[in-house]
């Protein structure tokens, strides 16, 4: 199997033309994230998956940082599988979801084996048990399955809607108080009108500041954000950092926490400042 990948546009975005030359009648699986957990942009996969189909290629999706924060409807979207993490949800560690269309799981082989994954075994040869059981082989896990579907219900119940509405509104405010800091590169494409158009997160670094030192300034100060390449080593090795610092927002911030944020970044890159003078 060969592996192509799509590159950005400039100003961080996916390169759908690119897209478009690199497919062809022998692509087999087309791989994409709903959304970068380090440039924000939410990528088109209503244009991506069926274009894909056209060539015959299936499409999985990462949904994990798209799950959590909008609404997802895998049957519109007609993607052929769907994966997403219970943390991300305001679940547990340690467990995720699959989703895949029913014809496809079914041609699926288990890919563990295990206790009720079976529905006969020989000596020579086994045969499996139906959907779901073959693919969970062995004892579950139990107490973290009913804790997704309680985080599932939960976000539900407060409305995916209003979630993604709500994180836009933050992410507004967020980009207006950063680009108030001309210290700050953020990274990614720049919010659309009301905080629409990307994720509720900003990637940043400040010139001459190491990701670490940023973040462990924050942590003294009661703020928590994330330094290091974020699992995107060679995105980052693209965009020429070893790492960046990033501000995630969710349903359960609020604008004086931004606040709060802001004034604990300048106040951090105030201190490097004068040590180096």
């Amino acid at each position: 199997a060969v592996i192509k990948y799509v590159g950005l546009t400039t100003t961080g975005e996916f390169d759908f033309e690119q897209f478009q030359q690199l497919l062809c009648d022998r692509t087999k699986l087309v791989g994409v994230a709903h959304i970068s957990n380090t440039l924000g942009c939410i990528n088109p996969i209503e244009e991506i998956i069926p274009l894909a189909h056209q060539y015959g290629a299936k499409v999985i999706i990462d949904g994990c940082q798209s799950v959590p924060h909008m609404p997802i409807d895998v049957q519109a979207m007609d993607c052929d599988w769907l994966v997403a993490s219970a943390h991300k949800m305001c679940g547990p560690t340690g467990i995720g979801f699959l989703y895949g269309k029913l014809e496809l799981l079914e041609e699926m082989p288990p890919f563990l084996g295990g206790g009720e994954m079976i529905a006969e075994v020989f000596l020579d040869h086994s045969t499996y048990a139906e959907l779901p059981h073959k693919f969970e082989a062995g004892t579950p896990a139990i107490a973290e399955a009913i804790a997704l579907g309680a985080a599932v219900d939960y976000l539900m119940g407060l409305g995916m809607d209003k979630i993604a509405a709500y994180e836009q509104e933050l992410t507004a405010y967020l980009f207006a108080l950063l680009r108030q800091l001309p210290e700050v590169k953020i990274y990614g494409p720049q919010p659309q009108t009301r905080g629409k158009g990307r994720a509720a997160l900003a990637a940043f670094t400040v010139e001459g500041l190491d990701s670490s030192d940023i973040s462990t300034m924050l942590d003294q100060e009661g703020v928590a954000i994330r330094s290091g390449h974020h699992c995107t080593q060679p995105l980052h090795r693209l965009l020429g950092i070893t790492g960046s610092a990033r501000a995630s927002l969710s349903f359960y911030n609020t604008q004086a926490e931004i606040d709060a944020f802001i004034v604990a970044l300048q106040e951090t890159i105030d201190f490097f400042r004068n040590m180096m003078d």
